[in-house]
């Protein structure tokens, strides 16, 4: 608060209008981005082991996962997505090391149908090869358009080489109030939070730089969700 102040106090006497100073990284913002990494290695943890998973030939070919915690959809009649979470790649130019960094990703999107109330969904999207992985970090996608989407096959004795799974470039799933499927998501669209990065590594960072390239660290906040995955998929079986 010294610091803002004294920022302040040094552009009035040089004639600068406060609204011209940069506006300060809000420690709150941070904790909410902490919270959902930590949420997101939960999310990752407890789907990963109930019975009707996602399938583990699924997972071994997966390059990227993106989980989305407590997404929210509150509608009547006409709803609306929104959430916030984070994608984590497996490293290397091949996508064949450990699971890396997350990058903030933020999920927006309708839905139309009778929804009543408000209801918080988890989601988890598997990317399955490196034109899905790129033109996610890259910009904002449209699912079903800019990158092919199909809901996600679940069970643990689901083979991954149906058309479904062959095909398509993002397999989706959600979980609420317990249970937990493959879900379309056509029509909603996925894009890098930078804003989110930022706070979370402390500068401006590419999407792509973090997720691919190991430029930063894994954050203490993401190490459930990292682990989580390199215990139960270390190695990438599509390649």
């Amino acid at each position: 608060m010294k610091k803002i102040l004294s920022l302040m106090l040094t552009a009035t006497l040089m004639g600068l209008p406060a609204i011209f100073l940069p506006a300060p990284v809000q420690a709150d913002d941070k904790a909410h981005d902490d919270d959902r990494l930590e949420n997101a290695g939960q999310v990752i943890k407890e789907i990963i082991n109930i019975p009707d998973n996602i399938p583990q030939s699924v997972l071994d070919k997966a390059d990227c996962v993106i989980v989305l915690p407590s997404v929210l959809k509150a509608a009547f009649i006409v709803g609306a997505n929104y959430g916030r979470g984070a994608m984590t790649c497996r490293s290397g130019d091949h996508f064949e090391g450990p699971w890396g960094a997350p990058t903030m990703m933020a999920l927006e999107g309708g839905s139309f149908g009778l929804q009543i109330g408000g209801q918080a969904t988890d989601f988890v999207l598997l990317v399955m090869n490196n034109d899905g992985a790129s033109s996610i970090l890259s910009s904002k996608v449209k699912l079903g358009g800019d990158a092919s989407a199909a809901a996600g096959p679940v069970g643990r004795d689901t083979e991954a080489d149906t058309d479904v799974a062959m095909r398509a470039e993002v397999l989706t799933y959600s979980r609420a109030r317990g249970l937990f499927a493959g879900i379309s998501l056509e029509g909603s669209t996925l894009r890098p939070d930078n804003d989110a990065n930022e706070r979370v590594y402390g500068r401006k960072i590419d999407s792509k730089d973090v997720a691919l390239h190991g430029a930063v660290p894994i954050p203490r906040s993401a190490h459930l969700l990292i682990a989580t995955l390199n215990q139960r998929s270390p190695k990438n079986l599509s390649k």
